[in-house]
């Protein structure tokens, strides 16, 4: 190699650095790492944004889930609300009696009816309810035993709602046996109020001894 081919070469490397071509390519080269180390960044935020993303979307469903799961049993409240208020108009209306002298003349009704005989009959009433106040009445039954026990059976599958709550035997003789019963039903509050009965007493003031008899006995 000549000396003169020495002597240009830096010459020419001077002239390629100092060209504004070599610099665009350099500056090119440059954008185009950062370009590339930009775009592997933004695709690994967005990676990561977007499992995010799924992980509040799979939690909000999972929510979404209980919430149907807890407001299942609600669903159509209102119509059972409707169908149960009309279940119990229909059941004070067929099973309730309107007035308490209505009682007393069922229960006298059942009483002939069966061949047996009731004494010393009381009826007194319970706290008044919001909805119904109770009504008790304590009686001695006499008469044959299956015709007390169709009496019995009477009471049960009467139309007025009446629940027996308690049976003492009190004598017997012969064929003919005694007891003595207790029989709730129930009033509206204000029917009960205007049937002017005395209170029911508490099961400390009861006493076992027959109970004074009912006017006109």
């Amino acid at each position: 190699m000549s000396a003169a081919d020495n002597s240009e070469r830096p010459s020419l490397w001077r002239e390629r650095l100092t060209s504004p071509l070599t610099w665009h390519y350099v500056g090119f080269t440059l954008l185009l790492v950062v370009a590339i180390g930009l775009a592997v960044r933004l695709g690994l935020d967005w990676t990561a944004t977007d499992s995010h993303a799924a992980d509040v979307v799979a939690g909000k469903q999972i929510q979404l889930k209980a919430l149907e799961l807890q407001t299942a049993p609600l669903r159509g409240l209102d119509k059972r609300l409707a169908k149960s208020r009309a279940q119990m108009d229909t059941f004070y209306l067929k099973r309730i009696p309107p007035t308490y002298s209505s009682i007393s003349s069922r229960i006298d009704d059942l009483g002939v009816a069966s061949g047996v005989r009731l004494s010393r009959t009381q009826y007194t009433q319970g706290a008044p309810g919001s909805d119904l106040t109770e009504i008790d009445m304590d009686t001695s039954i006499s008469g044959e035993y299956p015709a007390i026990m169709h009496f019995v059976n009477s009471l049960e599958r009467d139309p007025i709602f009446l629940v027996i709550k308690a049976m003492n035997l009190t004598g017997q003789q012969g064929g003919q046996v005694s007891l003595r019963m207790q029989v709730a039903t129930w009033l509206r509050p204000a029917d009960a109020a205007a049937s002017g009965l005395p209170p029911t007493p508490s099961q400390n003031e009861q006493s076992p001894a027959p109970v004074p008899e009912k006017e006109g006995e």
